[in-house]
């Protein structure tokens, strides 16, 4: 569900028709609906109605301050996975005891900013970082929270590069060294073993693959108790997919995965921890474009707008699909054509859609690349010297730009010239 519609021919954003919002901030340009980030997470917490949760947003997925601050008015946490992306959740006003720390690369300063915020658990995916942390904590005279991200061999059935829970991935700590690292940490002093973590994917569109993992970590849970070590929480990662093509069969529903969650983990008396980033932000975004050029090749016609690879990294990076709507309402005896929908930067892979149908297009049409709310903007660059596009958060019938178009200059302006370079402009 989104709150992007037709109303009298017009595409808006909640209560916001979009070519007032272009002739505003210019385009190209994110827009992000409130009405749907709250109603994703509603239908997400609703789903683990009856469990003790604590559902923190990845802000890898959006991080702009404002979604962050949308979501934590609401209760949210965050999981961040850089000491950048820790900074921006305490920056949005989320309590540091909501704030979880994922990823494999802590650097020691980062670890410490952690340990100093006072966030609410770490998770651990390595022997190294287990010492390094224990190091810190004890120099700063504290203790950290841990979990450990165990990694439980099950596939997620989905894109390789986004994949993250087999044996041979990166993330999280072998199986079955899981028992001994646990053993280990609850004799260091600097350390407080709190929970157990696992994280297998990200748009997972199939059931099977969760309860595979989580009734393995279910298990290892009991093994610690019965152990000694008391584990009070469970985080379960993120992973579940979103509709990003329409004529598709729909992935599973936050409802039918809570019942998973329950059947695998509810009874083990712990907070569940939930790190949801895609199925709550996908939807609520779109990528606001302006063509071109309308090109006719020998066997294409592109068309040619002004977003590109570097404003919208997942077609290019994933092969992903992403559905393309005229932001002026076609009539419905419209002929469609077949276009190619790509972007200006010299790479072939800049391209959007291909042999997509859409109303015949001309030079200044507005058009709505959907479901660019999540990885989106975060995985957005300045290649070939593009300058970050706009952000704008709408609310009803209100908007604001919650990231401004910085001056082409700002992206020079951290750089300078060596000594033995100063004096040869005039050559």
């Amino acid at each position: 569900m989104n709150h992007f519609n037709y109303t009298d021919g017009v595409l808006c954003a909640e209560d916001v028709p979009l070519p007032d919002i272009a002739a505003a901030v210019g385009t190209p340009f994110y827009c992000y609906s409130t009405a749907t980030l709250k109603r994703h997470y509603e239908a997400f917490a609703e789903a683990m109605d009856g469990l003790e949760t604590l559902i923190c947003f990845s802000a890898k997925a959006n991080g702009n301050l404002a979604v962050l601050r949308t979501l934590g008015n609401m209760g949210a946490g965050c999981d961040v996975v850089s000491g950048g992306e820790l900074g921006r959740a305490l920056a949005a006003g989320i309590p540091a005891s909501k704030i979880v720390f994922s990823g494999v690369g802590k650097k020691a300063d980062e670890l410490r900013l952690a340990v100093e915020s006072g966030i609410g658990q770490i998770n651990i995916e390595s022997e190294p970082e287990l010492e390094r942390l224990n190091e810190i904590a004890l120099s700063l005279g504290k203790t950290a929270p841990v979990a450990f991200r165990v990694n439980p061999d099950v596939h997620a059935k989905t894109h390789d590069k986004i994949t993250t829970g087999r044996k041979e991935d990166k993330f999280g700590v072998a199986w079955n060294d899981a028992p001994r690292l646990y053993a280990t940490a609850d004799r260091l002093d600097g350390i407080d073993v709190r929970g157990a973590a696992v994280h297998i994917g990200s748009q997972i569109t199939d059931l099977d693959p969760f309860e595979a993992a989580f009734t393995k970590v279910a298990s290892l849970v009991e093994d610690l108790r019965a152990s000694g070590i008391e584990i009070q929480t469970i985080d379960l990662g993120g992973g579940l997919g979103v509709p990003y093509r329409r004529d598709n069969d729909p992935p599973p529903s936050p409802a039918a995965y809570g019942e998973v969650v329950k059947r695998t983990v509810g009874g083990l008396g712990c907070t569940i921890m939930f790190e949801p980033g895609r199925v709550i932000a996908a939807n609520a975004g779109v990528l606001v474009s302006e063509v071109v050029y309308v090109k006719r090749g020998e066997t294409k016609t592109f068309v040619i707008i002004d977003a590109a690879m570097n404003d919208l990294l997942r077609p290019s990076m994933y092969d992903a699909y992403h559905h393309i709507r005229p932001v002026m309402e076609p009539r419905p005896e419209t002929d469609l054509q077949t276009y190619d929908l790509v972007g200006p930067i010299c790479e072939t892979g800049d391209r959007f859609a291909q042999e997509t149908l859409l109303p015949p297009a001309t030079e200044g049409d507005l058009v709505a690349i959907m479901s660019a709310g999540a990885y989106g903007a975060v995985m957005s660059s300045n290649y070939n010297a593009r300058p970050l596009i706009p952000e704008v958060l709408v609310d009803g019938g209100e908007y604001a730009i919650v990231r401004k178009r910085p001056p082409v200059e700002e992206l020079w302006a951290l750089e300078s010239m060596p000594e033995w370079l100063e004096s040869s402009t005039d050559n």
